[in-house]
């Protein structure tokens, strides 16, 4: 058996990119896939406390924060730790330009400047229908990831505030704030390296513009039918929507269950 470990991105991919569900086939296909000794990663933006459905199906490795927080078993094997002074200033100029900021630890919270069109992004990336819980003290936790929702114009003013500050969209009207790059395929190397396997060894599965590094990264890269056209364009086989049990007519087509 050439392949070993298959990475699956979350929103759009395992769930459904309509409603946020998780299909039946779905399930079972992870669960096949369990059994047959294949190594199974969740790799998604989300935080560690939003991935307990995943870990109801037996799901036990997690990329998390977009690649800033991985463990295995609830052992971190890989974390980018954000400076708190950085998070401070950072949070202060969010505040003072009326910007959304999420912060990214174990959970999700966020600032205090919210807006229907914040809403629709948490929305678009995270199915999220309400807003986080405020974050009342930046220094209470870790912080894996900032994200800053902001246009191209407004991300202007932080690059000159903040030069030494790496700004990485993902999505519209979203960006990775980080001081050390971040990227799902970069804690996919993590993951190879503490399970000992390589890149010819893996599969991915994605929907969105931050999986295109993961899909390019492995041997054997599948968008979804739902996913953008450079997505698609960057995969080595599209398969059908996730809403329409992609993940296991594409597991069936290869013959890994």
């Amino acid at each position: 058996m050439k392949h070993k470990i298959i990475f699956f991105d979350v929103d759009g991919t395992i769930t459904s990119y309509k409603d946020g569900t998780i299909s039946q086939s779905t399930k079972t296909a992870i669960k096949q896939l369990l059994d047959q000794g294949f190594k199974v990663v969740a790799a998604t933006g989300r935080p560690l406390s939003m991935c307990n459905e995943l870990a109801e199906i037996g799901i036990e490795t997690f990329i998390t924060a977009n690649g800033a927080y991985v463990t295995h078993q609830g052992n971190c094997i890989h974390k980018i730790v954000l400076p708190n002074e950085t998070a401070n200033l950072f949070s202060e100029f969010a505040l003072e330009q009326q910007n959304a900021l999420t912060y990214y630890s174990d959970t999700l919270h966020m600032n205090e400047v919210q807006s229907p069109k914040i809403q629709q992004a948490l929305y678009e990336t995270l199915r999220l229908q309400e807003f986080p819980p405020i974050n009342e003290d930046v220094q209470l936790k870790e912080i894996y990831l900032l994200c800053l929702f902001a246009d191209d114009v407004e991300i202007e003013k932080y690059k000159n505030q903040f030069p030494t500050i790496h700004f990485k969209r993902w999505h519209p009207y979203i960006v990775n704030v980080l001081e050390n790059d971040v990227s799902k395929s970069l804690a996919i190397q993590k993951v190879l390296n503490y399970f000992g396997l390589t890149k010819e060894e893996a599969i991915a599965f994605g929907d969105g513009e931050n999986d295109i590094d993961m899909l390019e990264l492995v041997d054997l890269g599948i968008a979804m039918g739902n996913a953008g056209k450079i997505l698609k364009s960057t995969a080595n086989f599209v398969t059908k929507d996730s809403s329409e049990d992609g993940i296991a007519w594409a597991l069936k087509r290869y013959e890994l269950i």
